[in-house]
């Protein structure tokens, strides 16, 4: 029997001279052949990406020409792989989109989510009003996926598996991935979730990195969809969010995303290199961390920038202000 391959220590939390905590995690770096430039932990370790896959997801909307049809702007398609705050600027353009397919909140699927963004809140309160379908962080990828449906001229009940547009998704999976998925789970917002290895998502993200390099349908819809993530980093997550801030600090020129139980995944065209880790415990500071670590080592982020260090060497203080300790990669992470 082969022994399993131990998760590699990513982020350390240390309080005083002690290390309080540690979490362990499994990444890989792919360039765009699909090659695996760099691993730690367990390379072929099957996960769930949740929603670090949307620009995956996405590339049926363009790839079918739905996109075309519908005259979709960069703004939207940073809204289809996102993973939003449910602030204005967020919850208005979707409201938008959906007006423009003579649609409305009740033909979404993902369910009614609390939004992030403060402010949102609060009027829902003030107001005594629920959140909506709109309000869910991933109401701009399910409205891509209702534009893709109509212009399939398919059935309402686009999140089951067996609908065309959950057909799509699973082809650009595998195909850009290059493995057969074993299994799927239903994420948080109700649509299928396809599993693969994180050397896969690596090398998904590897092929999204060197889209600009090839010349066909999928190629040019894989980098309109990072070209637009990374132009609008406001909309793919939102203010005070680790995507936001990492990418506005690297000018445009990388896109990132984070998923839920710890799995982060960044696309660098200049080096045509793609990352994807995923951390054991599932917890989100490591995995921004981890992130922001691995793009630091490969000098697409500066080390004194503000998401660096937010995220890479961040302070830990008390309810007083007093500086207790530091959140930082563990030595085998940095190269």
């Amino acid at each position: 029997m082969t022994t399993p391959i131990a998760a590699a220590p990513f982020t350390e939390l240390w309080r005083g001279d002690l290390l309080e905590s540690q979490h362990h995690g499994h990444a890989v770096i792919c360039n765009g052949k699909g090659e695996v430039i760099r691993s730690w932990g367990n390379p072929e370790q099957i996960i769930y990406p949740r929603s670090s896959c949307k620009m995956i997801q996405a590339l049926p909307l363009l790839t079918s020409g739905a996109a075309a049809r519908y005259g979709l702007s960069t703004e939207q398609l940073a809204l289809a792989c996102a993973s939003h705050n449910g602030a204005h600027i967020h919850i208005d353009r979707v409201g938008h989109w959906l007006d423009q397919l003579n649609l409305g909140e009740g033909d979404l699927r993902c369910g009614a989510q609390k939004p992030k963004d403060k402010d949102v809140l609060y009027d829902l309160i003030k107001r005594d009003d629920s959140p909506c379908q709109i309000h869910n962080n991933c109401s701009g990828k399910h409205a891509g996926f209702l534009t893709l449906s109509q212009h399939l001229g398919a059935g309402p009940e686009y999140v089951e598996i067996d609908h065309p547009v959950q057909q799509a998704c699973r082809e650009a999976f595998e195909e850009t991935t290059k493995e057969s998925s074993p299994t799927y789970g239903i994420d948080g917002c109700s649509a299928p979730n396809f599993a693969c290895s994180i050397t896969g998502l690596a090398r998904a993200m590897g092929w999204f990195a060197s889209a600009h390099t090839r010349s066909g349908r999928a190629d040019d819809a894989a980098e309109q969809l990072r070209d637009a993530m990374a132009r609008h980093p406001e909309l793919v997550a939102g203010e005070g969010r680790a995507c936001t801030a990492l990418m506005r600090d690297m000018g445009g020129k990388v896109s990132v995303k984070t998923g839920a139980e710890g799995v982060f995944v960044a696309i660098l065209p200049e080096q045509q290199l793609g990352i994807a880790l995923k951390i054991v415990d599932g917890t989100t500071r490591a995995a921004e961390n981890a992130i922001t670590t691995l793009l630091v080592s490969l000098g697409a982020l500066d080390r004194n920038s503000p998401s660096a260090k937010a995220y890479m060497t961040a302070p830990i203080t008390n309810w007083n202000g007093i500086h207790c300790g530091e959140m930082r990669p563990a030595s085998g992470l940095v190269f």
